[in-house]
């Protein structure tokens, strides 16, 4: 018996940025189903980086063309997708307690009129889902005395408090500890129950992890884009 095709979540043709010093990553070409976890596997750096922020509707690709649960510009796209964990977009104070930190998200997710009061039971339904049975950050510690897949986690909480149909997460190498980022996957697996979810590694992905699927991302450091220019 066949299995019926994956839905597509993201699509993506000849995907391109440029920067002042020249080109960023590209062409890039990306098919990832909906739900489940999808990791993109890719040297660490700036491509990388900013193709993440392309896909989550957080930055305009030069060229090629982008579809996320059919939302083609950056502005519909925004609105379907939450990221965390990128340090040029979400690094959190280190002398900031993680309680309010989570007071300050709801705060700015909720309506105007509506007071946010400072809540430990807040910080467990903001928290919850994504550390699942991982013990919970003390809501009056500080940042700077988390452990670094703590506050990894603490800062997808904080994006995905919405929690829309699409989650970007940065490069899970990020972390020093190889299981830390085998723990940061595993509960990114977790979300892609509920949400489709995207991030990336430079390192090897174990096959019985339950990702949906692994994608290896060329282009994305200054030597391929140079090489490839020169031969165009």
């Amino acid at each position: 018996m066949t299995s019926a095709p994956l839905t597509a979540a993201v699509v993506a043709q000849g995907l391109t940025k440029r920067g002042p010093s020249g080109p960023v990553y590209g062409p890039v070409d990306l098919d990832v189903p909906a739900g489940g976890l999808t990791v993109l596997n890719g040297p660490s750096g700036s491509g990388r980086t900013c193709l993440l922020l392309t896909l989550a509707g957080r930055m305009k690709a030069k060229s090629g063309q982008l579809s996320v649960f059919g939302a083609t510009s950056p502005k519909a796209i925004f609105k379907l997708a939450a990221i965390g964990a990128v340090d040029d977009l979400d690094a959190v104070y280190d002398a900031v307690r993680v309680i309010d930190l989570v007071t300050e998200k709801l705060r700015w997710d909720s309506p105007w009129y509506r007071l946010v009061g400072k809540r430990a039971q807040a910080v467990e339904a903001v928290c919850r889902p994504v550390f699942g049975p991982l013990p919970m950050p003390d809501p009056r510690a500080y940042v700077e005395d988390l452990h670094e897949l703590d506050v990894a986690l603490l800062r997808i909480a904080l994006a995905n408090t919405r929690r829309p149909p699409l989650l970007v997460v940065g490069g899970v190498d990020q972390l020093s500890s190889v299981a830390d980022q085998q723990t940061l996957l595993q509960r990114l697996v977790d979300l892609g129950r509920e949400q489709t979810v995207i991030t990336a590694t430079s390192n090897p992905v174990d096959a019985d992890l339950g990702h949906r699927r692994l994608i290896d991302v060329p282009n994305l450091t200054q030597n391929d884009l140079v090489h490839d220019e020169g031969t165009n």
